[in-house]
């Protein structure tokens, strides 16, 4: 029987904590897994990333891991990176972490590798938004070329809309602030001209969202799966994301033969990736949204029930050198679902799930996961990170089924159970 691997997993998500200790898949797999920089997932901002992979990486030269890694999207997929690169471990190069992570610098890539796929779009110095970004023209997507969970994207109308947007005293400070780190991560991994400091200005896609969950390894790029992402009708908040895609198969072909074609192109390797895109009906055109170069650590457990495997099986895999064996519709389920439970008005938190009402759905229905996001008494804009501006998102189910139709009666059901309570705020 072969020994424990050491891995330590740098800047650890909140869904490694909820989706590792929840996956059956990874009992008995052979890992030990040391968390750190806790801290760096949810203040990004202050955190010393190139003192930290200095530091790591003298320790780990006195004491010896198998592999480092990260399901962060910032600061941790690029922390992990360098310290890998540094040890001589497997994983993919910071560089090319660095291209994908940057909005500007990852459409360039894209452009040269799937230009049909790929928006029109333009730099930005926010200091002189002074004219039309060339090659645009109004309505178009605004959006800061470093920043997560789609903060500070927003739908500019106009010339005068652009420079109050590029004015505002957040997005100045995100500018400034947010991508500090990320600024000197470039300067020491990247010869790139544009820092992070700048926005980025494209040509708006529209369709049905999806999102193409693959990985890389030894220069052959697979798909893991095609994940739905459904709105709450006349808005862009998520009401679940589904597993497997409901899109016809000769579209899921094409989204996964562009993003093969893209993560091949720009050189990410052993690594996860998703890749969200979008498929406009009307014109059948596929548009590229984004790269991310890393896993989704919110679809992990959706994978298992379905696929038979877990996509931490994959990142744990990658980080140690082992090549993934991926199942594919081999898992217990048909279907999975992930269901961001949200209302669309500031509200307070009368009442949470307790332990037991957890365990009674999990134990009476294929429930895989509940997150709470907030403590009883507090008021959703407390957490301003769980706001994705109209909605707040105060927990998450995730289940599966033997077909959608069922599930989401199912979930109905569940939701019931679990009995959170929301009250109107006074005032």
């Amino acid at each position: 029987m072969r020994g424990l691997k050491d891995v330590l997993l740098v800047c650890p998500s909140a869904w490694d904590k909820a989706q590792i200790p929840a996956s059956g898949n990874l009992r008995g797999k052979g890992y030990r897994l040391r968390f750190v920089a806790d801290e760096a997932e949810d203040y990004p901002s202050t955190f010393d990333a190139l003192s930290f992979i200095d530091a790591t990486v003298r320790e780990l030269r006195e004491r010896s891991v198998d592999g480092v890694t990260s399901s962060s999207d910032y600061p941790g997929c690029i922390v992990a990176a360098a310290i890998a690169r540094e040890l001589g471990l497997p994983g993919a190069a910071p560089e090319t972490v660095l291209t994908c992570s940057h909005k500007y610098y990852s459409r360039v890539a894209q452009r040269e590798a799937a230009p049909q796929a790929t928006p029109a779009f333009a730099i930005i110095d926010p200091d002189t938004p002074r004219k039309n970004p060339p090659g645009l023209s109004f309505p178009l997507f605004v959006k800061p070329v470093k920043s997560w969970f789609s903060i500070l994207a927003e739908k500019i109308d106009s010339l005068e809309e652009l420079q109050t947007f590029a004015a505002r005293p957040d997005v100045k400070a995100h500018l400034l602030e947010f991508v500090g780190p990320f600024n000197r991560l470039l300067a020491r991994y990247t010869d790139f001209c544009y820092s992070g400091s700048h926005l980025i200005a494209e040509e708006i896609l529209s369709g049905d969202q999806v999102t193409v969950e693959g990985f890389s390894f030894g220069g052959e790029v697979e798909i893991a799966g095609i994940v739905d992402s459904v709105m709450f009708p006349g808005t862009k908040s998520f009401q679940r994301f589904d597993y497997p895609s409901s899109l016809p198969e000769g579209v899921q072909r094409r989204m996964g033969d562009v993003a093969r074609r893209v993560i091949a192109h720009v050189g990410l390797d052993n690594s996860l990736f998703n890749v969200e895109m979008f498929y406009d009906r009307a014109t059948d055109r596929i548009g590229i949204i984004e790269i991310n170069p890393r896993m989704c650590g919110q679809f992990a457990d959706m994978l298992e029930s379905v696929n038979g495997t877990n996509t931490y099986e994959i990142l744990l895999g990658l980080a140690t050198g082992e090549r993934p064996a991926m199942k594919r519709m081999q898992g217990r389920y048909k279907v999975a679902a992930s269901f961001p439970l949200r209302v669309f008005r500031d509200m307070r938190v009368r009442r949470v799930p307790a332990p037991e009402d957890i365990e009674r759905v999990k134990r009476e229905f294929p429930v895989t996961i509940v997150k709470m996001h907030y403590a009883e008494g507090q008021r959703l804009s407390d957490v301003p990170d769980n706001s994705d501006g109209p909605s707040y998102r105060y927990g998450v189910v995730n289940m599966a089924g033997d077909d959608l139709r069922s599930m989401l009666a199912e979930f109905e059901e569940v939701r019931r159970r679990l009995n959170w309570v929301l009250e109107d705020v006074d005032g």
